[in-house]
């Protein structure tokens, strides 16, 4: 008779030998034959009874130990930019093992909640319990659904306020977490498809009345996955700081530093002066100092603010709050250069000449006191003539040269001819209550030039500093625009009556020629938008590429860390060039430069398109009394779905469908961006004068639908008898026929 071996065998053999767990395996390495099978099955059955080892299928394993086969999830990169992996099904009472995930070329990139099968090694002794390898990649992660909850007897559904999004999800009863009907709710995706094809949701949080109006940026917030609430420990570690003092610093109270900010602004991490320099060596030039303020002195590598700045990557700015990097308690407070408080910054002193050439430049890291807290307009008006109370004293010593200086800094720029764009800014004016009480375009003062000129020359000189130092840091990148998008800019200019050279080197300059043929013409606002189209997207990049924009070769962020965390780095890049403390640039930090600078890309163009939305839905909901008017704008662009038209007034965007341009059906031309008439052969193209009657306004999701009346003048026959959504006639027979002929014609004419 064979003899059987014990329980604790059984399970410390199947703890070593995690790969042969299937019955057959088990009685083979215990010599088991025969009949004493059936008992192996009993105890192997009274084991699992025990919970010593778990049955998946026909294996067996220790519950406290996981398959050499699994299926994870993918956690956030920790502060060392390592991945590990959570398992999917953990049956331990144990804690739930560590799981480094370690790639292989050509695996995928796996981002926080993609799903893979991995298969795993046990490292005893090593700080994780397991390494892992991809198979394969099972999912990505899905993303959250934001929208309104709309109750039915059993669960429910939710309506997504995504623009564009026709596809409702199915919430199962059970899974509604509390949202009453017409609630704004945020849910997760939950297993397959239900009736009618429609995909399940869990709802995961109620985000209150979708018609409130502070409800409109909180959208986009939850929309995009911006994180608007800082853990316990990161508040808690922000409100413990003290401020530095001089220790270790260069005392730079005695600058007459002025900090000139938006009116509203909550942080001040720049402070700026001019003097005339007394070199006669440099007749007309000026020193220039430009104080950042010194966020890494307390924002420390691998701390939990600095991973919760990581993570974030910039802060997020919309019309009623900001979402920002860091806790008030440093951005508007410790790090924040407020009058006549000491503030420890980073500063950069650069000589310039007459017209504007720098000269020689070198860093402090020090100790400073703002003379004052200045608003654009109150310096602009000041230079105008309406000189305020508090400015009189600071004219002559402060405000008159930092206007001389920029004069200078304008002769550079003029020479240096970087891209030149004309676009004003819309600003969304907001009552106490949240309303929107109009759509305003921001004036571009002397007084924001000044201070946007400052700001390019010191990040220059970090640049260049960190370079001459041979110390890494982050560019900010800006490479030229791709041709296919150029010669669509090229046929644009062409059919404007404009020129853009070709067969040469792109330059500014060439961008700017054409700006310039545009200036005063009603082309203008369409030039201006089709060059940024034309436009590649900045980016960071430890490694240097230019910046094609401002036509420089060595440019880095250094004068925002406040709000930046590619700015903290290169603070951090400083700190360790110079010596000047432990707080510089860690080796963490610059293994992590890569991954860092995608993340915050990312985070960047998260925000550009969070920020975008939500000024779209504010839009809507201040033109959404105005449904049934006729509002004049130009055609700012063309796709298969109709033409998308920037209205006057507001600048918003409103697309007029197929449906609804004129009494006959409109072709796509993509090769020249037109709309071309099957029956009559009228042409539709970029910059186009129209006129249109405004259908719908979508708070909720910020869409615009306008019906097309009217072309450079020329009414669309059946317009304004036509009720909104009914389509036009399809031209039959020898119409059809003609209409078709005549687009060929057209097409010919073109080209």
């Amino acid at each position: 008779m064979t003899d059987l071996p014990s329980k604790a065998q059984i399970r410390d053999w199947i703890a070593q030998h995690p790969q042969e767990t299937t019955k057959r395996e088990i009685a083979k390495a215990f010599g088991i034959k025969g009949a004493a099978r059936i008992d192996l099955k009993r105890m192997l059955k009274e084991l699992e009874a025990e919970g010593v080892v778990l049955k998946s299928r026909k294996t067996f394993r220790d519950p406290e130990t996981l398959p050499p086969v699994s299926v994870m999830q993918a956690l956030a990169p920790d502060a060392s930019g390592d991945l590990y992996l959570k398992p999917m099904e953990w049956h331990g009472q144990g804690a739930e093992p560590r799981i480094l995930f370690q790639p292989r070329d050509g695996d995928p990139a796996l981002a926080e909640g993609d799903r893979l099968l991995a298969r795993l090694t046990a490292t005893p002794g090593e700080e994780q319990d397991y390494t892992a390898r991809m198979i394969r990649r099972i999912a990505q992660a899905a993303g959250s659904v934001v929208g309104i909850y709309r109750k039915e007897a059993e669960g429910g559904r939710i309506l997504p306020v995504e623009k564009g999004s026709s596809r409702d999800w199915l919430v199962p009863a059970g899974a509604e977490n509390g949202a009453r009907d017409g609630e704004l709710v945020e849910a997760e995706p939950a297993g397959p498809k239900g009736r009618m094809g429609l995909p399940k949701a869990r709802i995961t949080a109620r985000l209150g009345d979708p018609s409130a109006p502070r409800a409109v940026s909180l959208i986009a917030i939850h929309e995009h996955g911006i994180p608007d609430r800082f853990p316990a420990e990161v508040i808690d570690e922000a409100e413990r700081m003290k401020p530095v003092g001089l220790k270790g610093r260069e005392d730079l109270r005695h600058l007459p530093l002025v900090t000139i900010d938006p009116t509203d602004a909550r942080d001040r991490d720049d402070a700026v002066l001019a003097i005339p320099d007394d070199d006669p060596d440099n007749p007309g030039g000026f020193v220039l100092w430009v104080a950042i303020a010194d966020v890494a002195a307390y924002v420390k590598p691998q701390s939990d603010l600095d991973r919760e700045a990581r993570k974030r990557g910039n802060s997020t700015y919309f019309p009623d709050r900001v979402v920002p990097m860091l806790p008030d308690a440093l951005s508007g407070d410790l790090c924040s250069l407020h009058e006549a408080v000491p503030r420890a910054v980073i500063a950069v002193r650069m000589v310039i000449e007459a017209e504007g050439r720098k000269r020689t430049h070198d860093f402090h890291r020090g100790l400073m006191e703002s003379r004052a807290s200045l608003p654009y307009e109150e310096v602009q008006r000041a230079m105008d003539g309406e000189v305020s109370d508090r400015l009189g004293p600071l004219m002559e010593t402060v405000i008159r040269p930092l206007y001389a200086a920029y004069g200078a800094l304008t002769r550079a720029r003029e020479a240096r001819q970087p891209l030149e764009l004309d676009l004003p800014e819309r600003q969304i004016v907001l009552d106490e209550a949240g309303e929107v009480t109009s759509v305003d375009f921001k004036e571009r003062l002397d007084a924001h030039r000044l201070i946007e000129e400052f700001m390019v020359l010191a990040n220059v000189c970090a640049a260049e500093t960190l370079i001459a130092k041979k110390t890494p840091l982050l560019f900010r990148v800006h490479e030229e625009p791709d041709p296919e998008k150029l010669d669509a800019l090229r046929e644009t200019a062409q059919a404007s009556g404009l020129t853009l050279a070709k067969g040469q080197v792109l330059q500014t300059s060439h961008l700017n020629r054409l700006l310039k043929q545009a200036e005063g013409k009603d082309e203008q606002e369409l030039i201006n938008l089709s060059t940024l189209r034309a436009m590649t997207q900045a980016y960071y990049n430890p490694e240097n590429f230019g910046h094609f924009g401002l036509a420089l070769r060595n440019y880095a962020h250094f004068t925002s860390p406040i709000r930046r965390y590619s700015d903290l780095i290169v603070h951090r890049a400083l700190i360790r060039a110079h010596g000047w403390g432990e707080d510089g640039l860690s080796e963490v930090d610059v293994e992590m430069l890569d991954a860092t600078a995608k993340q915050i890309s990312d985070t960047e163009r998260r925000s550009m398109v969070a920020e975008r939305d939500t000024t779209d839905r504010y839009l809507a909901a201040y033109l959404s009394s105005h449904v049934g008017t006729e509002i004049g704008g130009r055609v700012s662009g063309i796709s298969r779905a109709g033409a998308f038209v920037k209205l006057d007034g507001t600048g918003a965007d409103a697309l007029v469908p197929m449906r609804a341009i004129g009494d006959e059906y409109f072709h796509y031309d993509r090769d020249s961006q037109t709309l071309i008439g099957g029956d009559s052969g009228r042409v539709i193209g970029l910059g186009a004068r129209v006129l249109v009657r405004l259908d719908e306004a979508a708070p909720i999701s910020g869409g615009l639908i306008a019906t097309l009346l009217e072309v450079e003048g020329d009414a669309m026959a059946g317009a304004r008898t036509r009720r909104p959504g009914k389509p036009p006639k399809r031209a039959k027979g020898r119409a059809a026929h003609a209409g078709r002929a005549k687009e060929r014609k057209v097409r010919r004419r073109r080209q």
